[in-house]
């Protein structure tokens, strides 16, 4: 009886000596890594296995051989086991000739007959058929000389002669690749009803499938063809149907309009090279190391488990011009195809553009308003990409964001990506998206300028050699994280039960498309958020920018430090966010370091701070992770002007702003899960002292002004405090001027002006401040929830609920602020409203007088606004009403001393 030789088989037959001596010539060249590492997992114990690789090579065989040996894997060079066969490997593709020889495709026909053929009769014999991919030349690494680049693997079928000097020069690159084993008795049990004949084409057909998607994923889809997808696009019968109507209304033949729709899809479509992909890969390799101390990727091996099968679409936030360089180099040196990248036009520039081109990127116009022949060409290209399952990158942000923040998406090609499934719904959709996070950026002189009002500066090949010098500094570490993906089947599902009868009229716009498309957008976002870095540099931004000199002593920076790293470590806001493994001392002397803060020696002390614009530049990085600490600020704010509080007024305000700060932070719970996170932070402020629960537990207090822990919450509390005096500003701007006098346009003008004069007279550090797209966030928002409405003549109108949040907003800004905000808000009257601090009873936890004003809901008829109101009554009102809260809330407001606000 024969042997029969397992994955934990001891015994090795020899191979023939002249095949040992070509492997051990062969082995100083050839640098084997193992995708898994340890194979060996994956087998059955006590069934024989046959290998099949993709194409058929002396050097494969070599390689294979070797690649089992080191991990322990039978040996393919040895019979197969209860079959005639000499060796236990095949291949599904085979050479004619020797030295020059073609490759032919053959069904592997034979080998599959022989061994279904030893199936037969014995119901307890089983095989274990194991694809292995042979990749020579596939990772770039830091001493690769530039002439491999051009023997690298691709999709060529090459000679014998070309795979020797592949071997030779890249051999110390090589992949193998053993995919999982398919049980042969078990797929022939499921296929009883076909000969053997049909059931080895059948295996046949599977195998070249799966060898075709393992390829795929590693080196990227075959596009060497560019002029296939041009002459698919320009085929396509929406394109047709535009060239046609493009002729008829401009009057032109039908053989102009379909060179213009040529030349429309040549300035779109990539050009991907894999020599060229190599090429620039060996260069960023010299380039990270000059640039950066290093790059990190976390969670990489979930997004690349959650990918075989799927279209998969990258949609990274926007923070660098360096993102799209990256994403593609980190993705191609961790085995993983570079995708096709959407890029503004702007950046096809002389040599830089034809480059990008061949790295997989495509351009598109940042408008396709007026043009619809572009249009319909960019959709059908974009379609053709799906289709083909090549996977994509872009930035649904629509451009860098200068804030530090995300920005609101801009769903054009989400709504693109959508059409183009639904017109063939063949592999599912798989959204992936990925958080980058820098400690320093190329750019930030550029982004604080044009936030401060300077003119954005176009790109060109002589601005990007003058930029050249920027070369010279060092920018940390990057972080590229990636989130929890999304799949765009179940939001489709969710949305309509028959969305798949879309796919049979390509023109249909369902109604149901554009609220899955905002749904996939926002959702993008969250998830984005959810798997933020948290490096060094966002901890000092969130800790010395909330001071009022930017200043803090060593001593109190590193209790601020520790207490910021305690909080997102007890408080997890997502199982993906990552933190600095730093201790707050190492943080501390890091930031010197990076030349982000500087030292100032004193005999009491040292104190450490930021130069003024050094603090500009800062506040990207603290704005990087405000969404972490969102509801710990909350809490903080509501205890910066007063001392005592209940715990039910905490939590019922935080439902009230909730969904502003959620809208603009992109905070991934409801309005009860973020009641829950209020909870868990209000007991660890409990517990860290910062707060003192007392009357079981409901009403909260805090230290006095003057005492560490006061000093604490206020640090943390400056993170947001900024957002809510944007939010009063528009209120503000709303109450000055009355209802029906203002246009959306003109109160977002309106408060952009006031922020910046506020800005300008109390020395802000943060020039998203007067980001008008922040304003025109919350406005929407207020829109949403129609707390203010337009009214037939395009002007604002707005629900009595709008003077609740002036009241409510003196619970978190002080008196000097709120009145500094009126009196520069345009419109209205100039008198400034009285002072009035005091709490009503369920804000403060004490006993209210019986005659204070009740709090007003949204709905409330009494003292409704009537629609007739003057700018002065509304803001008389507030006035009258400021004046009645301090007449009747001297007591509360003498149980302590005030203490100074921390200034603007």
């Amino acid at each position: 009886m024969q042997n029969i030789y397992t994955a934990d088989s001891t015994v090795r037959q020899r191979a023939p000596w002249w095949f040992n001596l070509a492997g051990q010539l062969l082995q100083p060249w050839v640098r084997i890594r193992r995708d898994p590492a340890e194979p060996a997992a994956l087998l059955q114990a006590g069934v024989p296995v046959c290998y099949v690789i993709e194409r058929d090579g002396f050097s494969d065989a070599l390689i294979l051989q070797r690649a089992c040996r080191e991990a322990g894997l039978p040996n393919p060079m040895q019979p197969m086991a209860g079959t005639r066969r000499r060796r236990s490997v095949f291949a599904l593709a085979r050479r004619d000739g020797w030295i020059f020889g073609r490759n032919r495709q053959r069904a592997p026909n034979e080998p599959l007959r022989q061994l279904v053929r030893s199936l037969e009769g014995m119901p307890e014999r089983d095989f274990q058929i194991v694809p292995v991919s042979i990749y020579v030349g596939r990772a770039p690494s830091r001493d690769s000389g530039w002439f491999r680049v051009l023997f690298s693997e691709n999709w060529v079928m090459v000679g014998r002669f070309r795979r020797l000097l592949a071997l030779l020069l890249n051999g110390r690159d090589t992949v193998v690749h053993f995919s999982a084993p398919v049980s042969l008795r078990s797929v022939l049990s499921e296929s009883t009803e076909i000969t053997p004949e049909r059931f080895a084409r059948k295996i046949a057909r599977v195998l070249r499938t799966h060898f075709h998607r393992i390829r795929a994923a590693v080196i990227g889809p075959d596009l060497s063809h560019r002029r296939t997808v041009v002459d698919a696009v320009l085929n396509a019968e929406p394109v047709r149907a535009a060239i046609a109507a493009s002729a008829a209304k401009e009057k032109i033949s039908h053989a102009k309009a379909w060179r213009k729709a040529h030349k429309l899809v040549l300035e779109i479509a990539a050009d991907y090279s894999h020599p060229v992909v190599r090429s620039v890969s060996f260069l960023l390799a010299n380039f990270w190391n000059k640039l950066y101390d290093g790059i990190a990727m976390h969670h990489f091996d979930k997004a690349r488990a959650a990918a075989p099968g799927h279209e998969v679409v990258y949609v990274p936030c926007h923070r660098s011009h360096t993102d799209y360089l990256l994403m593609s180099y980190q993705l191609h040196v961790s085995g993983v195809v570079v995708p096709h990248i959407a890029a503004g036009v702007n950046l096809n520039l002389p040599v830089i553009g034809p480059v990008l081109r061949r790295g997989g990127a495509f351009f598109l116009r940042r408008s396709f308003k007026g043009n619809a022949l572009y249009s319909v060409v960019f959709n059908e290209y974009l379609a053709q990409l799906i289709d083909r399952g090549v996977p994509i990158e872009y930035f649904i942000e629509g451009g860098r964001s200068r804030t530090g923040r995300l920005l609101a998406p801009r769903a054009g090609m989400l709504a693109m990506t959508v059409r183009a499934f639904l017109r063939a719904p063949r592999r599912p959709v798989l959204f992936q998206p990925v958080y980058i996070g820098y400690e320093k950026l190329m750019e930030g002189k550029s982004y604080a300028g044009e936030l401060s009002g300077q003119p954005k500066e176009k790109e060109s090949l002589l601005g990007l050699l003058r930029g050249l010098k920027v070369l010279r500094q060092r920018y940390g570490h990057v972080a590229l994280n990636f989130g929890e993906p999304i799949a765009l089947t179940p939001l489709l599902d969710a949305a309509s039960a028959d969305w798949r009868a879309a796919a049979t009229d390509p023109d249909a716009k369902p109604e149901w498309l554009n609220g899955v498309t905002d749904r996939l957008a926002e959702q993008i976002q969250i998830n984005i958020n959810r798997a933020a870095d948290v490096n060094p540099i966002n901890l000092l931004a969130l800790a010395l920018l909330a001071t009022p000199k930017h200043a803090m002593a060593e001593s109190d920076l590193l209790t601020q430090l520790d207490l910021g790293k305690a909080l997102l470590e007890e408080l997890p806001y997502s199982d993906r966010v990552t933190l600095t493994s730093m201790n707050p001392a190492a943080i501390i002397a890091y930031g010197e370091q990076m030349g982000w803060i500087q030292r100032v020696q004193h005999p009491l002390g040292d104190v450490l701070t930021v130069g003024g614009e050094q603090a500009v530049l800062l506040s990207y990085f603290r704005n990087n992770v405000l969404h972490l600490t969102a509801t710990a600020a909350w809490v903080a704010c509501c205890f910066l002007n007063n001392r005592r509080m209940s715990r039910g007024s905490v939590l019922r305000l935080g439902r009230i702003i909730y969904p502003f700060i959620q809208g603009e932070l992109f905070l991934p719970w409801d309005g009860e899960g973020f009641s829950t996170q209020l909870q868990a932070t209000i007991d660890f402020f409990v517990r860290r002292g910062l707060l003192e629960s007392t009357n079981d537990g409901r009403t909260l207090e805090r230290s006095a002004g003057q005492e560490d822990s006061a000093f604490q919450l206020k640090v943390i509390a400056r993170s947001l405090i900024q957002a809510f005096e944007r939010y009063y500003i528009t209120i503000a701007a709303l109450a000055k001027n009355g209802p029906h006098t203002m246009t959306g346009a003109e109160l977002e003008n309106a408060c952009t002006l006031t922020a910046q004069r506020l800005s300008l007279l109390n020395e802000l550090s943060a020039p998203e401040f007067f980001d008008k797209a922040l304003f025109r966030g919350f406005i929407q928002k207020l829109r949403e929830r129609r707390v203010v409405w337009t009214d037939d003549n395009g002007k604002l109108d707005y629900d009595s609920a709008l003077e609740g949040m002036v009241r409510d907003a003196r619970v978190i800004l002080s008196r000097e602020v709120r009145h500094s905000i009126l009196k520069i808000t345009p419109g209205g009257s100039e008198k400034e409203p009285a002072a009035g601090e005091a709490l009503s009873d369920d804000m403060a936890g004490t006993a209210a007088p019986p005659q204070a004003t009740p709090a007003r809901r949204r709905g409330d008829k009494v003292d409704e606004v009537p629609s007739d109101a003057s700018s002065e009554d509304l803001h008389q009102r507030h006035v009258d009403a400021e004046h009645q809260v301090h007449a009747h809330s001297t007591a509360a407001a003498a149980e302590e001393p005030k203490q100074p606000d921390l200034p603007l």
